[in-house]
């Protein structure tokens, strides 16, 4: 990643628990007005890196520098933090909670009513301002979550998976409301929603056993690890399931890798044109029923797959 235009700088960052090292040596930076998502299997470390980097957290070692403070100073004035189970008081008024938000923040009273105000029209929940936080769905309340990290104006905005608890609508919901935020702030999320990261994101970190196993811009990963792959399911008669258990053994010189699917198969190939031609040919000769065929490359979701599996 480039330097210029620099949030946060991470050199080293290790966090040990007893004998058990959690997250070790990781570096990387965050660049300004871009979105990271933060990935890795459950147990890479993703939520004791935020936690570090939110200030809840003291690391064993390295350096977390934010806007040129470091570890001994307090960067919570510049940060914006949603947990991953954020807590509300149920009682509370949406606006209630965010003039308490902003009070705890720093900001009078005053100001911290104006930006009430205007993130609660801004997240969608202006006409339920007034309701008990009791009432609201699990998308009104992460909407909320994030209007509150946002009401002191932070430079980086850190969300603990943000979408991991919502359904469908709340999704839609809450990736809107991120897509808007990220044209104004840094923002680092943590996910599993491989889709998700996908579709909102600029850079990736990928953290493996605490370890960070790969790093950079969406576009710089992939091109670093693209492979062409074809994919094909098929009908569970007897002939094609022979045709997959053949082409899974397959020591082909174009085929670097074979994957079984629940209906089919999965192959990762060093010359997408050389393979085409020779499994279309196969699929016709052996009298193969395909339901779907499939030529592309890897996605995301193969990258992390890969990376986890190493």
């Amino acid at each position: 990643m480039k330097h210029d235009g620099m949030v946060l700088d991470v050199t080293a960052l290790t966090k040990r628990f007893g004998d058990k090292t959690v997250v070790e040596s990781v570096n990387f930076t965050l660049e300004d007005m871009r979105c990271t998502a933060l990935l890795g299997p459950n147990g890479a470390g993703k939520t004791t890196t935020i936690q570090m980097l939110a200030g809840l957290l003291r690391p064993s070692s390295g350096h977390i520098r934010l806007l040129g403070v470091g570890n001994d100073g307090d960067p919570r004035r510049s940060i914006g933090y949603l947990p991953q189970h954020p807590a509300f008081h149920s009682w509370m008024s949406g606006r209630e909670y965010m003039v308490y938000a902003g009070r705890l923040c720093g900001l009078t009273r005053k100001a911290a009513m104006a930006a009430s105000e205007d993130l609660l029209d801004r997240v969608g929940l202006k006409a339920a301002a007034r309701e008990r936080i009791g009432g609201y769905s699990g998308g009104m309340k992460q909407r909320l979550g994030i209007a509150q990290a946002l009401i002191h104006r932070p430079k980086l905005l850190i969300l603990d998976e943000p979408m991991s608890a919502l359904d469908p609508i709340g999704r839609r919901e809450v990736m809107a409301l991120l897509r808007d935020v990220k044209r104004e702030t840094t923002v680092l999320y943590s996910t599993h929603v491989l889709h998700d990261a996908e579709a909102l994101c600029d850079d990736i970190l990928l953290l493996r056993e605490g370890q960070l196993v790969e790093h950079g811009s969406l576009s710089e990963v992939r091109a670093r690890n693209r492979q062409p792959v074809i994919v094909v399911e098929t009908e569970q008669d007897e002939t094609s399931r022979r045709w997959v258990q053949r082409w899974l053994q397959s020591e082909a010189e174009y085929v670097s890798g074979t994957e079984r699917l629940e209906t089919g198969i999965r192959l990762v190939v060093r010359d997408l044109e050389i393979a085409r031609d020779a499994i279309l040919r196969d699929i016709t000769n052996a009298g193969v029923r395909v339901t779907r065929l499939d030529m592309g490359q890897t996605t995301l979701e193969d990258i992390f797959l890969k990376a986890v599996a190493q």
